[in-house]
């Protein structure tokens, strides 16, 4: 009953909320044409036809409803190279995420609970990553590794724990002391179910939000070092490879950056807005 209240308090407050609908629609509609992608796309994404090289938009001069968002410098379809695109970013972003959650929530679990030089080790070397800037790190790793789908999402997943971590400790912090930690304690519970049977669940709120801003951030990221050619292989269509494809024609081809800078900006914001709704709605204090 208790699951079911909160799940109707849930829907209550979103509803509320046009901003966070917006945000929800348009990561749930970026997760739908990501898995739909190859019912969605018009065409294959690598098909080259040089003879409909930067053929404009449907609803411009010149255009074809062949190609509804125009052909890129290749003959390629701007639609399907965007759809197709979406699962890059959205596998990337959820796998790198989840890496870099499991390995923050854990690191930040065993810092905050043991305390010592257990925490003394592993914020030392939370600092020493942070003294870097991540952009440089991801660049300079993957600049040795090579590009592809596997080596970012390693990458972006072992750069990317320190926030989790930090967060997670302080919380564990105020938390050991509490008198449900100390009874556990005292009828003989092991660290290990103390820390993830009583600790942890106490820390999803936090961990949630998080994940959402971080999902954005590392979309942007991707599609930031798949511009600069460090992301995946350049046969896969990427947004952010789609952009620096298109950075030579942005006067004769303009649609070729435009519609993937618009999609990665619609995926973020969402993702974005979305985020901050999840953060006011798991702190009341935060809440005009």
């Amino acid at each position: 009953m208790a699951h079911i209240t909160k799940n109707n308090r849930f829907v209550r407050e979103l509803l509320k909320s046009p901003l966070a609908i917006f945000g929800l629609f348009a990561m749930v509609a970026t997760c739908v044409v990501a898995i739909a992608a190859p019912l969605l796309a018009p065409l294959d994404p690598g098909l080259i036809d040089v003879t409909k090289r930067l053929t404009p938009p449907a609803f411009t001069d010149g255009g074809s409803f062949e190609h509804i968002l125009g052909t890129d410098s290749l003959g390629r379809d701007v639609l399907s190279r965007i759809i197709y695109g979406s699962r890059v970013s959205l596998i990337i972003g959820v796998s790198a995420v989840a890496l870099g959650g499991v390995l923050g929530v854990v690191l930040g679990l065993l810092s905050g609970y043991f305390g010592g030089i257990v925490d003394d080790i592993i914020m030392r070397l939370a600092d020493i990553q942070m003294a870097f800037p991540f952009i440089l790190i991801a660049i300079t790793i993957l600049a040795v590794m090579g590009p592809g789908l596997q080596n970012l999402v390693i990458v972006l997943g072992f750069t990317g724990w320190v926030t989790y971590g930090r967060v997670v400790r302080g919380q564990i912090f105020s938390l050991r002391e509490k008198e449900f930690v100390e009874s556990a304690a005292s009828i003989g519970s092991s660290h290990a179910r103390i820390i993830f049977k009583h600790l942890l669940p106490n820390t999803w709120a936090s961990v949630i939000v998080i994940t959402s801003f971080a999902v954005a951030h590392t979309i942007i990221v991707e599609a930031s070092l798949s511009f600069l050619g460090l992301g995946v292989k350049p046969t896969v269509p990427t947004w952010g490879g789609m952009v620096a494809e298109g950075r030579d024609y942005i006067v004769n081809g303009w649609w070729i950056v435009t519609f993937p800078g618009a999609a990665i900006a619609s995926a973020v914001l969402g993702i974005n807005i979305f985020g901050d709704w999840l953060r006011d709605y798991f702190d009341p204090r935060l809440r005009e």
